[in-house]
């Protein structure tokens, strides 16, 4: 591909690590095709972006932007003024930047970032995580020139013209833990002869998860399974207090996981959320799961993600609200059936797409040619 000198390239949107890490993955996709390339980051200011991206080696500017509220809230009151300041610096830094291809990821940045570039006549490519999109990317793919999707069948919801099914992109050491398994344990010291469950309720905990393994520390200690458990900085102190009551060398609490091809390299089975990320990430390691969608997610999009893994019996599925009671002991009941775990092992393989970063990349890179 013939590409032009000096290609600027601006990437908005983040909030979560399932929005950050996909998009640091498309960034340095980029950089391996062309070293040369200027990419700017948009986030939210207060957000975990603002740490994340700088830390990957990139520049990341914040915008006033926050999201509404469900609940009844004061805060709610001060939504449009920031929209309009966000407007403002968008229209801004697309003036000062110049941008080749504006890249919406999802999150609170994305929105104005990607009006105000399509309003400007600068291309944009909508990278859609979810099997069900938000309205904020309904409303931006009317405008955008390619919109990439990880699941199939989403031409109902954007033009079949537009989309490319390309898979979430995921960080690149978790597409390499083949080999890792005595590296992990030792990092985690862990006992190799002892199956492994890790808990991870996203980038920053998920109550319900969290709740469930605490009440169920000692039922996982006694039956004689490893614990690696990312409990989010909130609930971090309380998990560690409850395990050290038990006085066990088995179960192992983190407020979050830097290492996650580690964790994921240790584990026998995985229990967690059913965001995007996640369950791009799943598929990649190939590792036999149980997703408690997050029942507030926007459009209840987790159970959505969740469904289209069962249905190819590629995962297996808790309700938020029966983790409590179902969680732990479903947990237990994988953990001794070597045969579904065989088989949810193989269905889930089945879904990766290791070069998604690469194929979204390129497809950056085609608008810019245009």
């Amino acid at each position: 591909m013939q590409l032009p000198n000096n290609i600027k390239i601006i990437i908005s949107g983040g909030g979560t690590g399932g929005h950050i890490f996909p998009a640091i993955a498309i960034a340095n996709a980029l950089k391996a095709i062309n070293p040369s390339i200027d990419i700017l980051f948009v986030g939210a200011e207060g957000k975990m972006e603002m740490e994340k991206v700088p830390a990957a080696g990139y520049r990341i500017i914040g915008l006033p932007i926050a999201g509404i509220k469900r609940e009844l809230s004061l805060d709610n009151l001060s939504f449009p003024f920031k929209l309009i300041e966000s407007l403002n610096k968008a229209g801004k830094l697309m003036k000062s930047f110049n941008p080749d291809v504006a890249v919406g990821v999802g999150g609170y940045a994305s929105g104005p970032m990607l009006f105000t570039a399509s309003r400007k006549g600068i291309p944009t490519l909508i990278q859609e995580q979810n099997s069900y999109p938000g309205i904020t990317n309904k409303i931006l793919s009317m405008k955008a020139s390619k919109v990439c999707v990880a699941y199939e069948n989403m031409n109902r919801f954007f033009g079949a013209s537009k989309i490319i099914f390309t898979g979430n992109p995921v960080r690149e050491d978790i597409k390499h833990i083949d080999g890792k398994k005595e590296e992990s344990i030792k990092y985690f010291g862990l006992d190799p002869n002892k199956p492994t469950l890790l808990v991870v309720g996203g980038s920053q905990g998920a109550r319900s998860i969290n709740r469930a393994i605490k009440a169920g520390l000692k039922q996982i200690d006694d039956a004689g399974v490893q614990l690696i458990w990312q409990t989010g900085k909130l609930f971090f102190s309380e998990a560690k207090e409850a395990i050290q009551l038990l006085n066990t060398t088995s179960l192992h609490a983190f407020d979050f996981i830097g290492k996650m091809d580690l964790a994921y390299a240790a584990s026998d089975i995985v229990v967690a959320r059913a965001g995007a990320s996640t369950v791009s990430e799943l598929c990649i390691v190939k590792k036999p799961a149980i997703l408690v969608p997050l029942p507030t997610a926007a459009e209840d999009h987790q159970t959505k993600n969740c469904i289209a893994l069962v249905e190819r019996k590629a995962a297996l599925l808790v309700n938020d609200s029966d983790a409590a009671t179902m969680l732990v002991n479903n947990a237990l009941l994988l953990v001794n059936n070597a045969d579904q775990r065989k088989s949810l092992t193989e269905n889930i393989g089945v879904m990766a797409r290791p070069d998604a970063a690469q194929e979204i990349a390129k497809e950056i890179l085609r608008l810019v040619k245009k």
